[in-house]
């Protein structure tokens, strides 16, 4: 009898260890994975993209989208939010906005992608700790390369702008009127530059070939 005592007591002990094993590789390779890969950012993407498949479409494709934000421990820089942030922020903005008004989907049909080819962001006011804000993206017209947004933080509080952005994306494999094309299933008429934006398109340009002349590589090009 004793023996048999022995014994389960024996295997019960084993079991245990060999869970405590189990759950320290867990441990282990979750410490990995957050030593050296952005846990947190993908995991925002894969919430962003269920919420955008729960919510009904946007079938406007330049209609402003409202992503909902607060302030949190982890992205504050001296008791407010760091300027990094503001622009992770957007990346998650432009998933949504993409997700939610069928031009990623539309992008996967075709076999195209999208990189972020400039931004420039505008700080007006801090948003301070525990402050929530609204992220209001919209698509504000393409050309024969590239998408244009404007993306602005709208703080909950007083509902003053805190900061603005533009940004652009070019479209590799594709076409920004392709993509439009294919998603609305007509030719979709490009909407007027703003002119902050035509200015911002103009000092890219001016900015472009300074460096190509400054680089040498409008003198190969004539050569």
């Amino acid at each position: 009898m004793d023996g048999l005592r022995s014994c389960c007591e024996k295997e019960k002990q084993e079991k245990l260890l060999t869970m405590e094993d189990m759950l320290l590789w867990v441990l282990a390779v979750l410490l990995v994975l957050f030593c050296s890969v952005d846990v947190w950012y993908y995991l925002r993407v894969v919430a962003l993209l269920v919420r955008a498949w729960w919510l009904s479409p946007v079938f406007d494709v330049t209609g402003e989208q409202t992503l909902g934000g607060r302030v949190l421990l982890h992205d504050i820089d001296l008791c407010h939010m760091n300027n990094a942030r503001y622009l992770r922020e957007c990346d998650f903005a432009r998933i949504s906005l993409y997700a939610r008004n069928g031009v990623f989907k539309t992008m996967r049909a075709l076999g195209a992608t999208v990189v972020v080819a400039a931004t420039t962001i505008r700080y007006r006011r801090p948003l301070c700790i525990g402050e929530a804000f609204e992220l209001r993206s919209r698509i504000v017209t393409w050309d024969e390369k590239a998408f244009y947004l404007e993306q602005r933080f709208v703080s909950c509080k007083d509902g003053m702008v805190a900061a603005i952005m533009f940004c652009k994306q070019s479209v590799l494999r594709s076409s920004p009127d392709k993509i439009l094309q294919h998603l609305c299933q007509r030719k979709v008429e490009v909407p007027e530059f703003p002119e902050e934006l035509q200015h911002w398109i103009n000092f890219m340009s001016a900015s472009s070939q300074a460096l190509k002349a400054e680089s040498g590589v409008e003198e190969k090009k004539s050569e």
